[in-house]
């Protein structure tokens, strides 16, 4: 008891004690707390309070939408193809890098692993891979060396699958071997764009560049993944020749064209960052700067989308609390990746990182809105839409006491998105009235958020070019109604001493014209230059004001056009462009279709063993 009573507040009160432990309460909320008789104290939570604060908190976060555990993966195929021909293109460039090519080429067949004697298997397997180390050429002419590059193709097929199926085989010397094949195989010099003074590149129209020499370079790369999650794979080995320089090669490959090869390295460098912790530091730092070149200086950039995926992970692994330097990275990096103009390529996976941070830590919400309203698009209504989606991820995660401190400027965007002439801009905004936290947040503080909404409802209910839209507005307008109909009826009438004070102020400026156009009258060289048509005023300063009649009107639009489905509609859709007829060339498309995703093989990998 003495214990217990040194450790608690002097408020608590020693219900009962026993040989072994002794009760004490601290206070009606606090719950019980135990000591036994080591001295160590255990907390027993009242379990009528602890019910109720659970119940409470269940209320509060059901309607809240359940996160990804895992950030979306990035297309390989991201063009939406229209109803042109099919064709092989052959004016454009057949390879998305450049090679040294050895000089001399020919590869003789080496005896199969599983056939040489256990003694002699370690030595084999080496030789194997410095036979590899020879390049070929896919591109000026493919049908050259067609022996030899059957020799390699069947070695690296022979080593992944022996490197699959067997243990004990990375012994100490296949370390430096297996990494140089890799480093001399896939670190090359990747060509400039293939349109770098054109147009903006679009991945829903434009056809990547592939690989020509992609037979060769996905057993690499699939050797390398197998090399890396092999069970005998031992890190501190392999950090003497996976370090920073391997690193900053292997970040440069991210630009290359073909996106199958993207998706192998997106595996690669996630496995290095989760199995070499010295250098987790410097893999952040570097995407950072690939992130800093792309925002300031490119805006082109082939890779965005899987690094992002990959600090998706990473962001859903930190601790808390969150450093100062992981805080940084948010608002100097992520923030400023939303103002790019191909925001699209990556925005999902962007969106992802973004609501990580704020389930890690909720005071970051306020400067990730108001920088979201910073960057926001004035003229770009498809990037407006992408901005409205990642608005409303974020509101599903938001905590009240956060979503106050930045309502006011966030529902002022909503009444310009919502008055937005594009009906889908418009239409999306409006769909925010269909989710149930969203609603329970406004229904808190209906006070402030009504007044700023109800002049873009009203005024739009009428004037709208799009009939859907008309729905939609009806139906946000009945929502409010049926949340306070008392504050409806306040903010009707505001708007109407609004409009009659602007009325009276047009009014007065129309008197004051009207005196100067009188004076104007006496001026001999009035006729000269009066121009205007007869009868026509030069001014006009007429505003529409709503009636009685009109407010009543719109009371009973309301009940009667609020579309009842509303909630059936699936605001997830996709909204895009109408794309030009554009010829779709076979091979890409067949290419594509085909690849086998990293992760497919490190599950067959975990099969087989």
């Amino acid at each position: 008891a003495v214990v217990a009573e040194n450790f608690l507040a002097p408020r608590s009160i020693v219900l009962f004690m026993k040989p072994n432990f002794v009760w004490i309460k601290r206070s009606v909320t606090a719950g019980f707390f135990c000591c036994d008789n080591t001295g160590q104290i255990k907390i027993f939570v009242n379990s009528i309070q602890s019910s109720r604060r659970t119940a409470a908190a269940q209320q509060q976060t059901a309607s809240k939408r359940p996160s990804n555990s895992t950030p979306p993966p990035t297309q390989l195929n991201k063009i939406k193809y229209s109803s042109g021909p099919q064709i092989v293109k052959k004016e454009r460039r057949q390879s998305s890098s450049r090679f040294n090519l050895a000089k001399n080429r020919e590869l003789q067949k080496l005896p199969a692993l599983k056939d040489a004697p256990l003694i002699d298997r370690e030595e084999l397997f080496v030789q194997k891979l410095r036979q590899c180390c020879v390049l070929f050429d896919f591109v000026t002419d493919p049908l050259s060396d067609l022996k030899y590059k059957e020799v390699k193709r069947a070695g690296l097929n022979e080593m992944v699958e022996y490197i699959t199926h067997n243990r004990e085989v990375v012994t100490e010397s296949i370390y430096p071997e297996g990494v140089i094949m890799f480093s001399i195989n896939l670190f090359r010099t990747l060509p400039p764009s293939s349109n770098p003074t054109g147009a903006e590149f679009d991945p829903e129209e434009d056809e990547p560049t592939l690989e020509a020499a992609w037979p060769h370079l996905q057993l690499v790369y699939e050797f390398f993944l197998r090399f890396l999650e092999s069970p005998d794979f031992q890190p501190n080995v392999a950090k003497k020749y996976i370090d920073q320089k391997f690193v900053l090669s292997l970040l440069e490959l991210f630009d290359s064209e073909d996106p199958r090869e993207r998706d192998f390295l997106k595996t690669i460098l996630h496995r290095i960052y989760g199995k070499f912790l010295g250098l987790r530091a410097y893999i952040r730092r570097q995407i950072n700067n690939i992130f800093y070149r792309f925002i300031y200086e490119t805006e082109h950039h082939n890779g965005i989308a899987e690094l992002l995926e990959i600090l998706g992970s990473i962001i859903n692994g930190f601790a808390l609390p969150l450093k100062e330097e992981h805080k940084m990275f948010l608002i100097r990096v992520l923030l400023p990746l939303h103002k790019v103009k191909s925001l699209s390529v990556y925005h999902p996976q962007l969106a992802y990182c973004v609501v990580q941070f704020l389930e890690k830590d909720s005071s970051l919400t306020e400067p990730v809105i108001m920088g979201l309203l910073k960057f926001w698009p004035k003229t770009h209504s498809p990037k407006e839409v992408m901005f409205l989606n990642e608005l409303e991820e974020i509101l599903d995660v938001i905590e009240p006491s956060e979503f106050v401190k930045v309502m006011e400027p966030l529902f002022r965007q909503l009444a310009k998105c919502v008055s937005s002439p594009h009906f889908q801009v418009a239409e999306r905004a409006l769909y925010y009235w269909n989710n149930e936290y969203i609603m329970s947040l406004i229904s808190d503080n209906a006070a402030k958020i009504l007044p700023i909404m109800f002049p873009a409802l009203y005024k739009n209910s009428k004037s709208h070019w799009n009939k859907t839209i008309h729905g939609l507005i009806y139906n946000a307008l009945k929502l409010f109604m049926e949340m306070n109909q008392k504050l409806f009826d306040d903010c009707t009438q505001q708007y109407k001493a609004e409009k009659q004070k602007e009325k009276y102020k047009l009014k007065e400026r129309e008197e004051v014209w009207h005196k100067i156009e009188e004076l104007a009258k006496h001026n001999p060289q009035y006729m000269m230059y009066n121009e205007s048509p007869g009868g026509v005023p030069l001014y006009s300063m007429e505003t529409e004001m709503p009636t009685a009649e009109d407010i009543q009107l719109l009371k009973k639009t309301v009940e009667t056009e609020a579309t009842q489905g509303m909630k059936d509609i699936k605001k997830d859709k996709v909204l895009m462009r109408r794309k030009s007829e554009l010829p779709q060339d076979v091979y890409t498309i067949k290419a594509l279709e085909q690849h086998k995703r990293a992760e497919e093989y490190l599950t067959a990998n975990e099969e087989a063993l």
